[in-house]
């Protein structure tokens, strides 16, 4: 089965709720990752503003045209 996002909403801080293809929903809080990044392209995301820019474009969550992306089995799994 492919798992795709469906819907993801900005709740708060750094979390974002995730609807899957499959039903499945669940909630990623990406702080730690942002935190713990060593990429200044990554590390510009601590920003609230850039964080909630974010898009669903073919099933998969991604900011400023691929620049920060997450394999969805990881996000489904809830791994970062």
């Amino acid at each position: 089965m492919v798992i795709e996002i469906n819907k993801a909403d900005y709740l708060e801080d750094f979390k974002i709720r995730f609807v899957f293809s499959d039903g499945q929903e669940r909630t990623i809080d990406f702080t730690d990752f942002l935190q713990s990044a060593k990429n200044p392209m990554t590390k510009k995301y601590l920003d609230k503003k850039e964080f909630k820019n974010f898009k669903i474009e073919f099933g998969d969550i991604v900011w400023n045209d691929y620049e920060m992306c997450f394999p969805i089995w990881d996000l489904h799994e809830g791994n970062l």
